[in-house]
This record gives structure tokens, sequence and C-alpha cells, in this order.
């Protein structure tokens, strides 16, 4: 080795290549420090202080926030970085709801985990916990920070890989805790439920909301046919939880585990993807034809939908308005399958397995009587399920898909990877297949890709974001008129569905890379390619959906949008006891620009002069939902557009 770029550990010789870190290169000599608050792909915090070194002259330091410098000597494991560990992990245990048998995160909790290689057999300090209650409040995630260990993980993940910020930390020293603007819950802020606040917490303050036990119920109703619908990325990870390879498909073993658990039908959501390919590309070509507004924009993947709505409600006309793959499978489900089985609508109950919390929430948009999809699970949710059945998975034989909906094309399985829903596209409007070279530059976990190809002399611009802050820029750049685009697909985790929370825990950019890898592998494997090539698909429209873009079509596979409000409640500024008329000040974006800020402090001060607060609550909201009418205010019940300090004081007069 080059002496000159080398440093010691434990007084062995490692080379310095290029590592941002200390850590790094410790890890590089093959010595796991433990960690919670370092992950690569999020910025250097260094709170936990479990990955502490003894650097020779520098003394005791933070090994990931530590620059290496040549000529270093360090040391890992003394008996006082040894101890030090120990006890910080005991603090943490002390103040830490310790339900470990019981926990859903138990065979996979860092806390456990670290506590167990450490050695530590017993917490020193008295046990204490604020016992601050579970948040239930969003139907795909739930918080619970009695388990917070107060890392910043998810604050990190929130803004730096999705750039939206919904939680953060508040109150100082043994107050501290990480929660959502103004002590709110997470189903009243915000937040998009794409989990990956989830997917990098190292214990169960923030986990995916279960649906297992209604899955159970449903099961044991001899009076239901339960339908289970499983997502293209859950054939590739389903196997981490029983001793497989990552990325190794279990498509067969996970058929037969579903059958043992009691489902009637087993389908396929790759043929909702393959429906959705002909749907969208169908969309696409009229608004061509037809001066329709561009960017065509892909529905499929919830957490996108919902963040459009909530901070780019202008493109909400660009949206496709296909519903995705599991929203199209549960309309067959629960429209086309009944008269085949022979059983009514009611009796139906659609089940999904996903690789995505937000899927969760996409099956509450519709206020249906009878839900398309009436639960999801998550990857570990099923896996759950099968080992509390008792199933052996490893010796079971493999099964298959129930025919129809279990019939699909490669097009179909690469949705689950970012770029695999445009490549789909793609191949069904060139008719090619894998050995297409116009659609490689869309594939890979970069986080923005763009491609343009040729369709009967016109060129199409595609482009594919994975990650919604990667979305957020390139949608910055489409509407400054910096680049133009005609079809876009935005995914809210990185690399797609293969990273998405819903999926088994794992801090490993590999192991998402190698699930890709095997859904592409599953395409190979397939003689159809092209999802205009599935035959399934071209009987159901021939025999029930009659073409692409129907009437029924638009009716059972398509949907619209809105704008949400992004904070429920709001904040109160002046409270009165007993009955009150409220006053309600738009303070988001649109209306702030227009001065509704300064209007509310106007408002306030006109209701404190004129000692009006035993019969006004003033508070600020976001949003009034009339973006272009702003600023906007709310006088018991009445919004008032265009709003005015005079204005508001007349509403008051005339209730008084």
């Amino acid at each position: 080795m080059n002496g000159q770029n080398t440093l010691t550990v434990n007084g062995r010789e490692i080379e310095i290549n290029g590592e941002k870190n200390l850590l790094e290169v410790i890890r590089k000599a093959n010595i796991d420090l433990p960690t919670f608050c370092y992950h690569s792909e999020l910025s250097v915090y260094g709170a936990c202080r479990l990955c502490l070194v003894d650097v020779d002259g520098q003394g005791i330091n933070s090994s990931c926030s530590m620059k290496p410098q040549p000529g270093m000597k360090v040391k890992t494991h003394t008996k006082e970085l040894r101890d030090i560990r120990k006890i910080n992990i005991e603090l943490i245990l002390a103040s830490h709801k310790r339900e470990c048998t019981s926990c859903v995160k138990s065979d996979s909790c860092k806390l456990l985990e670290i506590a167990s290689k450490l050695g530590v057999e017993d917490v020193r300090f008295k046990q204490k916990f604020r016992g601050m209650g579970i948040d239930r409040s969003s139907p795909a995630l739930i918080r619970d920070m009695d388990k917070c260990i107060l890392c910043g993980d998810c604050v990190r993940a929130c803004d730096e890989i999705q750039g939206i910020g919904v939680l953060d930390f508040a109150h100082r020293g043994s107050d501290a805790i990480v929660a959502p603007s103004f002590a709110k819950q997470l189903g009243e802020v915000e937040c998009v439920d794409c989990g990956q606040c989830a997917r990098v917490c190292p214990t169960a303050a923030i986990t995916p909301a279960s649906d297992t036990e209604q899955v159970w119920e449903a099961l044991d109703d001899r009076e239901k046919v339960v339908v289970v619908q499983l997502a293209p990325a859950v054939r590739v990870s389903l196997g981490e939880s029983f001793g497989y390879r990552e990325g190794e498909n279990v498509t067969g073993k996970m058929i037969a585990a579903l059958k043992h658990l009691g489902f009637a039908k087993v389908y396929d959501t790759s043929f909702g993807a393959d429906l959705t390919v002909i749907e969208e590309a169908n969309e696409l070509m009229e608004r061509v034809a037809n001066g329709g507004k561009m960017p065509l924009i892909t529905s499929c993947c919830p957490a996108w939908v919902k963040y459009a709505e909530q901070y780019q409600p202008e493109f909400l006309g660009n949206i496709s308005s296909c519903k995705s793959p599991q929203g199209m499978m549960g309309a067959l489900i629960k429209n086309w399958l009944p008269g085949k089985l022979g059983v009514e609508k009611e009796k139906v109950v659609s089940v999904s397995v996903m690789p995505c919390t937000a899927k969760k929430f996409e099956i509450t948009r519709d206020n249906k009587d009878v839900k398309d999809v009436d639960l999801v699970l998550t990857v570990p949710e099923l896996a759950r399920m099968i080992k509390e059945a008792g199933i052996c998975f490893d010796e079971l034989e493999p099964e298959s898909f129930d025919m129809p909906l279990g019939f699909k094309t490669g097009a179909g399985i690469i949705f689950g990877n970012s770029g695999g829903v445009a490549e789909a596209v793609v191949r069904h409007l060139t008719g090619g297949d894998t050995s297409q070279k116009d659609v490689l530059p869309l594939r890979g976990n970069k986080g923005i890709k763009t491609k343009t190809i040729t369709v009967d002399q016109k060129e199409y611009r595609i482009a594919v974001a994975s990650g919604l802050k990667n979305a957020k820029e390139l949608l910055e750049r489409v509407k400054a008129g910096e680049e133009v685009y005609d079809f876009i697909e935005i995914m809210a985790c990185p690399s797609g569905c293969a990273g998405g929370a819903g999926q088994p825990v794992t801090h490993s950019e590999t192991t998402v890379a190698l699930r890709g890898k095997g859904l592409m592998e599953s395409d190979k494997m397939l003689q159809l390619h092209n999802a205009s090539e599935n035959p399934w698909l071209k009987e159901l429209y021939g025999s029930f959906l009659e073409s692409p873009g129907s009437h029924l079509a638009h009716q059972l596979l398509h949907t619209n949008y809105k704008s949400r409000k992004r904070f429920e409640g709001g904040i109160s500024l002046i409270q009165s006891d007993g009955e009150k008329k409220q006053i309600s000040v738009c303070v988001g974006t649109a209306c702030f620009i227009k001065g509704s800020q300064k209007l509310l402090d106007r408002i306030v001060r006109h209701v404190s002069v004129e000692n009006l607060g035993n019969e006004f609550d003033v508070s600020a909201t976001f949003c009034a939902e009339n973006c272009e009418k702003g600023p906007s205010v709310v006088v018991d019940g009445e919004i008032i557009h265009n709003c005015t300090i005079d204005k508001v004081k007349a509403a008051i007069n005339d209730l008084r």
C-alpha cells in the first residue's frame, strides 16, 4: 500500500480511497461499527454516539462525522469505547417502551440488534418513558413516540429524500420529541404516506399500519369470497423474510402460501399494469391528437398523486386519469369477477399485497359503498401471516396464478422499477421489446432520467423521476419552461417500488438494486414483453370493456383528483371559552403571497381592540382550496374571497 494515503485501524493499514468519512474506511476494514443515525443516502448527523473511535492525538470522536486523514491511528473497541457504547444503549433503553416480544419490528429492530451485539444484559438506569400515546390518524403509518430514540433519521428522510419536511424536532433537552408541526397528528398534516420515514426508522417509532387482523377476519368468514392480488415488486422481496437471497423470485411459493391461508383466488397486479399501459398510452395519444394538456404524468404512485394534490395542484390536469394497477385490478375484481364466480359483489373481499404504504391511503380515495380494494397488506405483513399460520414456506410446492387475471407480460412486471412504467409505454408505442435500445436510458436508480423516442415520425420526450425531491426539481424546470416533455413518470420512493416502504426492512442500496434486477430478469423469462400482446387483456376488452378509453373503461378504470387541504384544524390565535364564531384565515402559499399574513394580523388586532374575544375565535389554516381567489377568509362558515380587512369587519358586524 501507499503509506502516504493510508491510515491504521486497530494496527492494520487501510487505504483511503475517496471515502467521505472515517466510518466508511473502518467498515472497509470489515469492522461494522454500530450506528442508528448514519445512512449513506442521508446527511451526517452524529447524534447516536455509537460509532465513536479513539484517534491517536485527537481523542474520542464520532467516526461518521470525521474526515479520514493519512497517518491516522484509529482504535475502535478499547474498553472505554465499549463502555461508552453500552451506557448509551442503556440510557436509550431506560427511556424506551420495552415490549420487544410483541413489537411489530422485533425481527428488524436495530436497537434490539445493537443491544445484543454489544452484550447489554442489564439496564442499570431507572426506566421512565412519557406515555405519549400512539398516533393512528394516518391510514398508512403509525407513530409510537415512546419508541423514538431521537436519531433524526425520519426527519432527514422526509426533508432530504422527499423534500417535504413533515417531521422535525420540537422542544429541548429531556423534553425533546420528533413530531409534526404544532403537535398535530400525522394524518392532520401534509404527509403523503410514502413511508420513507418508517423505512429508515431503526425502531418501531414509525411503522406501516397493519391490516392483518381484518384480513384474518375476512378469511374466517365463510360468507365471504376473499381474493388477493400481488404487486410486481412483492415477488422479488418476500423471500428475504424466509432466508432467500435478495431479489430472488419466489412467485410460485408465494401463491401456494396464499392458497394455504385460504384465499379463494390469487391474481397478479401485473395484469392490471398491462391494462394501465393500454389505457395510459391511449390517453397520451388522445391528448397529442386533440391538443390536450401536456405533459401527461403517470398516476400509478399514490404518494406522488397526493403530493401533487397538496403541493403541485397546477399539475393535476396533467396527471393521467388512469387508476393505478391496484385500482384497476380492484375495479375488475369487484365489477367483473362476481359475475364469473356467480357471487354477489358485496360478498367479495378484495385484498392486495403491496410494497407501498401509500396504497393503504389510496383505497380510501373513492367514497363508495363498495370499495374496489378493501384491505392492503405490506410484504412484512404477509410474511407475518404466513409464519403465524405455521406454513413452512421453504417446503411449499410452487403453484400458479389463477386465470385470467393472473396472466401478464413483461411490461407489467417491470412496473416495480423506477422507469418501468415509462419503458412499458415506450414498448407499446414502438412495438419494441427488451432489446429495444430506446428504453435503456430509462432504467437504473438515477433520480432523474430522460429520453426522446420517435414514433411515426413524431418525437416524444420522456422523463422519469424517483423520489419526490427529484420530482419537484423536474417539475420546477417544466414550470419555468426550461424543459418540455410529453410523458413523465414519477414514483415517490427512490428506485421505485423496489425501494418502497412496504418492503422488508433494509438499509442497503444493494438489496434494493437486486430487487430491481430480479424484476428485469423475470421480464426476460416471459415470452411476451408488450402489454398489447396479452391475450387475456384482448379478451377482456372484447367481452367486457369494449375498447381502450370506452365509456365503461372510463367509469371503472379512471378517476379524478382534487386540491387537498395540507393542514387540518388550523392554529388558534385567539380563543375564548364557551360558544363562539370562527374566523379562519388561509395562510397557504398562494394566499400568503397575496397578503393573508398581514390580513391575519389586522384581524387579530381588530378582535382584540374591539374586545370581541368572547365572541370570535381567530385561527390560521391551510388551505381554503381557492388559491386563485386569495386571500381567503372564512367567517362563521361563509368564505370571503379576495378578502380585505373591511370585508371582515363588515361580516363581523352582520353577525353581532
